[in-house]
């Protein structure tokens, strides 16, 4: 035991010594590279003087690294997260400078500009030398995920678990089926592939049938607290409280998970010893970090933010996420550019702060939430529920199989993989499911093959004015929603800017969720009636359910209740809807039920409205501005995947099709059942939304979030 101590102390020391020395020679090659960064007070310095002074100063910006770093973060929270990314470089320069000062005989000197890039390249070339130093020695990378696995459970063994095998949820949000199958075949997903080939795969993959609203919010609702009931859309008006629903906002997202929880009476999927990460909402997990619905929450403690602390923590880490962050803006920047000159269509505005959306979705996010995972893993969870945003942000704007959106797959397969290294070294057995919430649908915007947006349009029907200028339909992209939130921003489409108060009380209220539209009168009670609506705008149904663009409307009748409306006078009673006729025909099977379920929710809007769908290019007409869509019927926005280890049982028996994320909540229950045994359940104390309750930390491993293409 004595002889292994003093190999461990030895090897320790021995890579202490070596990233010492490669900061030192990074430092002497700085020096002579950069005008405005010396290490010598004047020329008559030798050779050995100049080394010496690079060894202590690389020796003092690594210890105040190490000391000074988590401190700095902390403080640092009180700014919005996507700020405290932007600052990681200035923070580094400034420990560089002060490490310059520190100096016995101050012939260290840098322009505080040349500060923050010294800085950022040693950071970067230590952590690749700890990282390579680490690989090659097995032993010691275990000993560190264990101590790392031992500090997330406190230092204390649990004898509960028996070994039983944890499970993780990931979700690769935005990702349909046939475009993972798509990209199966290109090659893009090796990780992925890896579980299904070989003759006895680990692995099956199906798909799953989303409900009429397909969009993160109600699936994700659905899942993990087993209720998406009266969720009609992305976006909704609530005539009785007069507001706006949004499912990317934080207040919004709290209502909505604490009216699962009354209607189920259960505390969610993770209420068992579960860890929530990146998602909307929290699934009654005991850890949280960057879960939305929490976000709304005051104090330092349950800040939505507070989950980047033990990842930027790290220094290198900082540097690294910041220095892909930057590398994702150019790499957008360039890609748009180029769209924009060869002029591609279809095509979608992507200046002004998009490219920082889609660093901080990418990167970021992917970041945080894969360094989570591992630290999930390493401390033994029973199960954990994350969502990776990355292709889904950037399929809406580039298109769901546009060479952006592949490589950010190829990326995402890459953290997959990062994901299933660690699980090997946690302290359990842990059971992978992969799954979609939904899929993206591919297609020209409204405005853009007609000229109007839906809103414009709906106005124009009715009589009423239409701007000269019309404004484009805000985007229900999620990541930009989660940034406007950490910046204190307020998100677009709710109460602060679509109430009936900015406009008069008769004017309707049109909503855009995807190829979903939502119209509203806030004025008339209820639910308006077609001879209602017929009464006040005669020509509006008429010409809405005519237009090429759109596919059906649904609205409720006096004399026959709800009814769906299409092209040339159709007209058909819910109750006799069949899948593959009428107004349907294009949209496939489960569409004529899924319509029905959604009719029966208390907020559903006076006029549903789907945009058209062409069978044959798979192509919807968003109505708002996204090539690559997903919020109602049409293609493959309503098929996402579900792969799942074959020690579980299947999901559904031979033959039926999983339909809903309610029944997908219904088969993750089952298989954690069979992964942990029984559970108790919660009583009625037990599931009401703590009001104070501190997001939890994890360790970040230092290996874990490289970005190979930054």
């Amino acid at each position: 035991m004595g002889e292994r101590r003093v190999r461990r102390a030895g090897g320790t020391l021995l890579r202490v010594i070596t990233v010492w020395a490669v900061s030192t020679l990074t430092m002497l090659a700085l020096a002579g590279i950069l005008p405005d960064f010396q290490l010598q007070r004047d020329n008559d310095e030798s050779l050995t003087d100049v080394a010496l002074t690079a060894v202590w100063a690389a020796g003092a910006f690594g210890l105040l690294s190490a000391l000074v770093w988590p401190i700095a973060v902390r403080a640092l929270l009180l700014v919005p997260a996507l700020v405290l990314g932007l600052l990681v470089f200035f923070l580094n320069g400034s420990l560089l400078l002060v490490a310059l000062s520190l100096l016995p005989d101050g012939s260290g000197e840098a322009d505080p500009r040349t500060a923050v890039v010294v800085a950022a390249v040693m950071s970067a070339v230590a952590s690749a030398t700890s990282t390579a130093f680490a690989v090659r020695d097995d032993e010691a990378y275990r000993r560190r995920l264990s101590r790392l696995a031992q500090r997330r459970r406190g230092g204390r063994r649990d004898e509960a678990r028996h070994g039983m095998p944890g499970t993780l949820f990931l979700q690769l949000d935005g990702l349909g089926h046939d475009t993972l199958c798509h990209a199966l075949g290109k090659g893009l997903l090796p990780t992925v592939a890896a579980l299904l080939d070989g003759e006895h795969p680990s692995h099956r993959l199906a798909p799953w049938h989303t409900d009429w609203s397909s969009q993160t919010g109600a699936s994700q609702l659905g899942i993990l607290h087993g209720s998406n009931h009266d969720v009609p859309a992305f976006r909704w008006y609530e005539k009785d409280s007069g507001r706006t629903m949004v499912c990317s906002s934080p207040a919004s997202t709290a209502e909505l998970q604490h009216r699962a929880i009354e209607r189920t009476g259960d505390g969610g999927l993770l209420t068992f010893d579960g860890a929530s990460r990146g998602n909307l909402f929290s699934g009654g997990a005991d850890q949280l970090a960057l879960v939305l619905s929490i976000a709304a929450r005051r104090g330092p403690s349950n800040r939505s933010r507070a989950g980047y602390f033990a990842y930027f923590s790290d220094p290198a880490n900082a540097v690294r996420t910041a220095l892909s962050f930057v590398a994702e803006v150019v790499r957008e920047i360039h890609s748009s550019t180029r769209s924009r000159l060869r002029k591609e269509t279809p095509r979608v505005g992507r200046g002004g702060f998009y490219p920082f959306i889609r660093a901080f979705a990418t990167v970021v996010e992917r970041d945080v939430v894969v360094a989570a995972v591992m630290g999930d893993m390493l401390a033994g969870r029973t199960a954990i529920y994350a969502d990776l945003v990355a292709y889904d942000e950037v399929a809406h704007h580039s298109g769901p199989r546009s060479r952006d959106a592949e490589r950010v797959l190829g990326r995402l397969d890459r953290s997959v993989a990062l994901m299933a290294e660690v699980a090997a070294h946690a302290p359990r057995a842990y059971r992978v499911v992969l799954l979609s919430d939904h899929g993206q649908s591919p297609g020209e915007t409204f405005e853009g093959r007609y000229g109007l947006t839906l809103r414009d349009y709906v106005r124009a029907s009715c009589g009423l004015p239409v701007p000269r200028r019309a404004q484009h339909s805000k985007s229900g992209s999620e990541a930009r929603d989660v940034v406007r939130t950490a910046l204190h921003r307020p998100v677009a489409g709710t109460e602060d800017d679509l109430s009936p108060s900015t406009a008069p009380a008769t004017d309707p209220i049109v909503l855009a969720s995807g190829n979903l539209g939502l119209i509203s009168f806030p004025d008339l009670p209820g639910r308006a009636t077609r001879e209602e609506i017929d009464r006040r705008h005669p020509a509006l149904l008429r010409v809405l359910a005519g237009h090429p663009g759109i596919g059906f409307l649904l609205v409720r009748s006096e004399e026959y209740g709800a009814v769906l409306l299409g092209a040339g006078g159709a007209e058909i009673p819910l109750p006799e809807l069949h899948d593959g006729e009428g107004p349907l025909k294009p949209f496939g099977k489960g569409a004529a039920d899924a319509i029905r379920r959604t009719d029966g929710f208390p907020h559903t809007a006076d006029i549903m409205v789907n945009s058209a769908y062409d069978p044959a290019t798979g192509e919807v007409h968003a109505f708002e501005e996204q090539i690559g869509s997903h919020g109602g019927l049409g293609g493959e926005q309503s098929r996402p995947f579900l792969l799942w280890p074959v020690t579980l049982s299947d999901p559904v028996p031979e033959g039926e099709d999983i339909v809903g994320a309610e029944r997908v909540h219904q088969v993750f229950r089952r298989w954690l059942r069979e992964c942990q045994g029984p559970q108790v359940p919660l009583g009625p104390a037990q599931i009401s939304l703590p009001t104070d309750r501190p997001e939890g930390g994890f360790p970040a491993a230092d290996r874990a979030v490289q970005d190979e293409n930054a």
